[in-house]
């Protein structure tokens, strides 16, 4: 669908990429950036750059209108491997290669979609609607055990034991080399160039400091599996790819992590499971503790 818009004298000399982002519902500068760089804006019928200074009266023509940043997941009737449910959580063990909620309103495979057709009292909890429920993510490729809450309250109180670092989340994990058990505190920042990845401030002179965030990532056990290690690791409120990148730079990437410079893997993924969790009832306040056996392609590189 596309839009047309006319600059108003209220919005006189101010940018188009900050035009887009006032007058269109979802718009980000990130997303007016792509439009415009794509060339999917015209301004009076030409391409513009970004940063083009408007006038009351100009015309600003979107050939296609972004997405919504927020939307219901389409119900996913695929099976789910639930470890734990009642009635106000649940836990399951989320496949490899599926994610864990939609980026676009028709993408029908996702594992919020997967709960709300299995939970539909979870549709409007959490974060936000396309994510109905889900306390934390894993990314595409990796497998293990998402927490999610049936309501309201039971998800209050599991964010706030989160942010307090009162859930333990373990993970397995396999690297090439031996590394001894530790703690890895380095900041972690976006990535200036490549927005796959995330950047690590190993250098306490790192000029990406100041817009970092802190990270820890703690190696609690390792054991030789060949020239390899399996290691067994804990991150309380881990960022996006902080394991990952944490591990790689003390030189030792996950074993099938092409991104972040891991040996290639017959598994086809990065070896990296969220094998169990531990934290306490959020209503009931009894330890609860499930895990998730690795899954058979990972299993098999241990042998």
């Amino acid at each position: 669908m596309s839009a047309d818009l006319t600059v108003e004298p209220d919005d006189d000399g101010i940018r188009l990429d900050v035009l887009l982002v006032r007058r269109v519902d979802g718009m980000s500068r990130a997303k007016a950036r792509r439009l415009i760089q794509d060339g999917m804006v015209r301004l009076n019928g030409r391409r513009a750059a970004k940063g083009t200074r408007l006038a009351a009266g100009d015309h600003v023509h979107l050939r296609e209108l972004p997405p919504p940043s927020d939307f219901d997941a389409l119900p996913d009737d695929d099976p789910l491997d639930v470890r734990y449910e009642d009635a106000h959580l649940v836990v399951v063990d989320k496949p490899a290669g599926l994610p864990s909620h939609p980026l676009r309103p028709d993408e029908a495979r996702s594992l919020a979609g997967r709960l709300v057709a299995r939970y539909p009292d979870m549709r409007g909890v959490g974060y936000a609607r396309r994510e109905p429920g889900i306390l934390h993510r894993l990314d595409n490729d990796t497998s293990g055990l998402v927490v999610a809450a049936r309501h309201a309250e039971a998800f209050d109180r599991l964010r706030l034991a989160l942010r307090e670092r009162e859930i333990d989340k373990r993970y397995l994990v396999l690297v090439d080399g031996e590394v001894a058990p530790q703690t890895i505190a380095h900041r972690i920042a976006k990535h200036p160039s490549d927005p796959r990845r995330v950047h690590v401030c190993v250098d306490g002179l790192d000029r990406r400091l100041p817009a970092s965030r802190p990270a820890e990532t703690e190696i609690l056990a390792s054991r030789p599996v060949g020239a390899r290690s399996l290691l067994e690791v804990s991150a309380a409120c881990a960022l996006r790819h902080q394991i990952r990148a944490h591990l790689a730079s003390i030189g030792h990437p996950l074993v099938g992590d092409w991104l972040y410079g891991g040996a290639s893997s017959p598994a086809g993924r990065h070896f990296l499971h969220a094998a169990e969790i531990h934290l306490l009832h959020p209503m009931s306040g009894e330890p609860l503790h499930v895990s998730a056996p690795l899954p058979p392609e990972l299993e098999a590189l241990l042998s």
